[in-house]
Order: C-alpha cells, then structure tokens, then sequence
C-alpha cells in the first residue's frame, strides 16, 4: 500500500490503458479519479473492489474549461491532486494531404493540449503539498514516426518534449514529471487492424502475428498491467530521480 493516503487522476480510464492504470494504483491503495465518457459503473466498480475512494468525472479533455472543472473537482472531493495520469487519446489515419482538418485539431487538443491543461492546473497544488507525479502516457510514436498518423505523431513527439520540460522545472522539488512510451497494446484500434487482416482470408493468429513482427520483436502485446507496475515505480521512493524520462514499453521497437 506505497500509496495510501494519495490520489490519482487518470484521464480516459474507464476501459483499456487507462483503467488497468488505474486498477494498479487502487492496488498499491491511492484513491482513484476515474475519467470518460458514458456508463462508468463497471470501471467504479472494479476500482472500488481494492477498497479505495473512487470518483469519476466525464470532462472532455479537449475543452479546457472541462479539465479545469475536474481538477476542481478533485479538490473539492479528494482534497487535490498527488498523481496525474495524462492517459486520454484518439486516433485518425489518412495521408497528410486527405487528412480531415478537424481530425488533426482534435486529435491535438485531445492528445497534447489536455497533457497541457491538467498538467498546469494540477502543478499548483503538487507543489504547496510538497511531492507529487506527473505521468504522461506517450507512445512509442513519442519518437519515431508511422505513414498515416501525422497528428497522432505529432502529438506524441510533443507530449515528450513537454514532459521534459515539466521535469526541468520540477527538478529541484520533490514533483516528477516522466512520460511512458507504449508499444502495440491490444486496444481495439489495434484490434481494428488485426480484423482488416482476417478480412483479407489470413486466420487470427497469423494475423496477429504479422502485425506483430512488422514493428515488436518480442512479437507480445504490451499489457496495461505492465504500464501500471511501472506508474507504481516512478510513484515510488525509486522513481525520486527520474525526471524528464520518455520510458519506452515496446518489446524492442526503438531497439531496430
């Protein structure tokens, strides 16, 4: 129970990345500020099962009035911020000449600019409580790029360079700011793209498997509890001087 007594807010958790994350958390006992849209009754319930506070917010981070709105929230309702999880995020594909003008400006405030909002509201009070966590869930994306995913890319490559930033100007107080930078995870974009394969006659596991071995060597999916064991790490006293950190979790992409 490393995190008794602590709350974290972990943006788009209702399902997937962000709910794992958040089951970790609740684990090592810090109370948990679920974030999505639509029914959250199943997520709650999975985070209460650990017998920590749950509370749940449904802003849409790509309005900064929503976000401002959470955060005081969590104020209100858990006494502040100790562990922001920036884990929200979208995608489109499309070249960049038929890329939709409004896909890439919500795919930008959905997967940057709300790293942004709830990072600068959430500062203050890590601060005045004298520790805290920032963690900005990136992507291997952060750092090389992919044919059809300019925004997706592009918001990714920024999210580190403002996750090194953050932790320039935390780095003589006790608040970290370190960014993750997934691999494939079986979300169901990811699964989108195994079913287009199966659709052209190729079986599930070979399927699978090819999608694999284009980019991860390990040819096995990241899982959410492989991200959250290591928000426990750089929740811990380990993690004290880590600090403007692009952690890849992508078994062996960025090693090519």
């Amino acid at each position: 129970m490393i995190l008794k007594g602590k709350t974290a807010l972990v943006t788009g958790s209702t399902s997937g990345i962000g709910l794992g994350i958040a089951l970790c958390l609740a684990k090592a006992g810090a109370n948990v500020i679920l974030n999505g849209f639509g029914d959250a009754s199943a997520a709650i319930a999975q985070v209460a099962a650990h017998g920590t506070q749950v509370g749940h917010h449904p802003a849409d981070v790509s309005d900064p009035q929503q976000i401002a709105a959470m955060i005081d929230y969590a104020r209100d309702d858990f006494a502040g911020i100790d562990i922001l999880i920036n884990n929200a995020g979208i995608q489109h594909v499309d070249a960049v000449e038929d890329f939709p003008v409004e896909q890439w400006d919500a795919i930008l405030a959905i997967n940057l600019s709300s790293v942004f909002h709830a990072s600068r509201l959430s500062l203050p009070g890590m601060r005045e409580r004298g520790w805290g966590r920032i963690i900005n869930i990136a992507s291997v994306h952060g750092q090389v790029g992919s044919i059809g995913k300019a925004a997706y890319v592009a918001a990714k490559h920024g999210v580190i360079g403002l996750t090194k930033v953050i932790g320039l100007e935390t780095a003589t107080t006790q608040v970290t700011c370190n960014a993750i930078c997934p691999g494939f995870v079986l979300t169901p974009l990811v699964q989108q793209q195994i079913d287009a394969r199966i659709a052209k006659g190729v079986d599930a596991e070979q399927a699978q498997h090819e999608l694999l071995a284009e980019k991860q060597p390990s040819l096995e999916f990241v899982t959410p509890s492989h991200l959250g064991e290591l928000v426990l790490f750089l929740c811990s006293e380990a993690g004290n001087q880590v600090r403007g950190a692009a952690w890849n979790v992508d078994g062996g992409w960025l090693a090519h």
